[in-house]
């Protein structure tokens, strides 16, 4: 029976090994990292204690909408340092529970957004982020049309390299809109990834973005790829530059926002975007 045992065990020991081997294989088999001919184009390493290097970013903080955000948004935007700041090599986007006014618009809660004033077209994107924790929250990592102001949204086309919802912790979200699919529609333009230490532990969020796809990353490890088998203007109006965009949206209009939040913050390491 001793022999018996040892020999089941060994088999069992024999049999994790090789699925353990598979998996590294098939994740190594997906894995996209930077290469070694791929040039830097554009950085914020947030190392600097303090305020934003507005030589890179802008934030927004001028409702659209009335004097509300899209989407039953329920934050204002602010440019406070109570908002949004630098500290111990990273940049902290906080979204807040208090009463505030701007504009003669009165919201229950606040939280930054951040516009790059780079752009570009084609590329790959790798942002390092920490995100926040508590039904209501809605970060975002993504880029718009630079042409937004010209022919709207969602003309100019976006790419959420990376969403996430609250009420919904463990499900992270790459997606695309444009005037074929946006909002969501039958068509599939989604994809969906579970992470269950988004808000313990830093993951880099990627997009790597051609004339023929965009195709979206994390830990380097491909998810999903978009790429119409047909494009024409509606559904790949991504031939032009866009810039990136970072924020923590406070509810919607299709979701909640826990009565006992008060505050949290997506911490974000650095931005990169790449040119092969």
């Amino acid at each position: 029976m001793k022999e018996m045992s040892l020999l089941m065990k060994t088999i069992c020991l024999l049999i994790i090994v090789l699925l353990t081997d598979c998996s590294k294989r098939e994740n190594s088999s997906n894995s996209e990292p930077v290469e070694a001919d791929d040039k830097l184009i554009f950085s914020d390493e947030f190392d600097v204690d303090g305020a934003l290097d507005t030589g890179k970013w802008k934030l927004e903080t001028i409702p659209p909408n009335n004097g509300s955000w899209w989407n039953g948004e329920k934050q204002h935007y602010t440019d406070r340092p109570d908002n949004v700041y630098i500290s111990n090599g990273t940049l902290k986007i906080v979204a807040k529970k208090e009463s505030y006014t701007f504009q003669g618009s009165t919201k229950s809660y606040t939280s930054a957004r951040l516009n790059s004033k780079f752009s570009f077209t084609y590329g790959r994107v790798d942002v390092r982020a920490k995100l926040p924790s508590g039904e209501g929250t809605w970060p975002a990592i993504w880029t718009l049309g630079s042409n937004i102001t010209d022919v709207g949204w969602p003309k100019c086309g976006e790419i959420d390299i990376m969403e996430h919802w609250g009420h919904d912790p463990t499900i992270v979200s790459s997606a695309t809109h444009n005037p074929a699919c946006f909002g969501g529609c039958p068509d599939v333009t989604v994809g969906k990834t579970i992470i269950d230490d988004f808000d313990t532990e830093f993951h880099v969020y990627s997009i790597i973005w051609n004339e023929n796809e965009i195709r979206f990353l994390i830990d380097d490890i491909h998810k999903y790829t978009y790429s119409p088998t047909v494009k024409n203007a509606d559904n790949w109006p991504y031939t032009a530059d866009q810039f990136i965009l970072l924020n923590v949206a406070m509810g919607g209009s299709w979701f909640s926002i826990d009565p006992n939040f008060q505050k949290a913050q997506m911490e974000i390491d650095y931005v990169r975007v790449y040119k092969n």
